[in-house]
């Protein structure tokens, strides 16, 4: 489209005017993205949100197997579950379990992952050494643990030949001893795992940091916690939550490999006493007033760690 200007001298001239813009270009991106995340959060909802809102219900439900009739029970699960042994036991476990776990796993693959970040020599082969644990499937390390804590395993045999045959035991079958086994298994599977994604995120930070504090007189063990665990504090309290989340709703199928919960209940995790109310005991309401309580743990057990964790500056 063009115009019609008038020079100075009086003569008309045709001047092109700016092109318009259309009429959709001047509309915002936001209305195209929201169509394009429906089914995202149609899924969401179905497959997250549902399941969800069904362990409150059946919470309150008295449900003694699939096919059985179902009544309301209201509160009547939760008074079960508060006056059963069994769910404390549970509970003392899980509470050992990740004050032991969560802590040293994450210390360790720290330190290991520094360790990896600074590129000493093979520095590529110890990563995908580190990565082995995460690549092999649940059944084969628990394959792996009982081959070796077995009285008659990797574990008892080396003592033996060292002389120290007194101190053999049967260690899944020990009721002071089975629970940490568990324990053992978590860090195993998860220390190294763990230590590749913190190497990955250290090496991002920028060299010239640990080399000026290097320059002041700082060795190594201060530089590692003074000067780059501060740079990547919320990426430490990211992998915290994911480890926390992994070790608290994740033991359920270690247990039930290794050790089925026992002896007596001496290895029952919450997430294990979920898996037995429900499919083994088929009491699904007390199932899942466990998972209640295990679901409430978790949220309160994040909120913890992201504020311990937040950046201060």
């Amino acid at each position: 489209m063009t115009t019609l200007t008038t020079t100075p001298d009086g003569t008309a001239a045709r001047r092109p005017s700016p092109p318009s813009s259309p009429a959709g270009a001047r509309r915002t991106p936001r209305q195209g993205g929201t169509v394009l995340a429906v089914p995202a959060l149609v899924w969401y909802l179905i497959f997250m949100v549902g399941p969800l809102l069904a362990i409150f219900v059946i919470a309150a439900l008295h449900w003694p197997g699939m096919l059985q009739p179902v009544s309301f029970a209201g509160l009547g699960n939760v008074r079960t579950v508060l006056d059963d042994p069994v769910f404390w036991d549970a509970v003392r476990n899980t509470a050992v379990q990740l004050a032991v776990a969560l802590p040293v796993m994450i210390v360790c693959a720290y330190m290991v992952g520094y360790y990896v970040a600074q590129r000493p020599p093979g520095h590529r082969v110890i990563r995908y050494l580190l990565f082995i644990p995460g690549l092999i499937s649940t059944p084969a390390k628990a394959m792996v643990f009982y081959a070796a804590l077995s009285p008659d395993g990797l574990v008892n045999g080396a003592l033996q030949s060292a002389g120290w045959g007194a101190l053999t035991d049967a260690w899944l079958a020990s009721p002071s001893t089975a629970l940490a086994c568990l324990i053992a298994l978590d860090l195993w599977s998860g220390i190294g795992f763990t230590a590749v994604l913190f190497a990955a995120r250290l090496s991002s930070v920028p060299d010239e940091l640990g080399e000026a504090a290097q320059l002041d007189g700082a060795g190594h063990w201060r530089t590692m916690w003074t000067v780059h665990f501060p740079v990547i504090r919320d990426y430490v309290g990211v992998v915290t939550m994911l480890q926390f989340l992994w070790t608290l709703f994740g033991s359920a199928q270690n247990v039930l490999l290794l050790t089925q919960g026992g002896p007596g209940t001496s290895s029952t995790t919450l997430s294990f006493l979920v898996y037995q109310k429900a499919f083994i005991a088929a009491d699904l309401g007390y199932s899942q007033t466990v998972g209640v309580f295990l679901f409430l743990t978790g949220l309160a057990g994040l909120l913890v760690i992201r504020r311990v964790f937040r950046q201060t500056y």
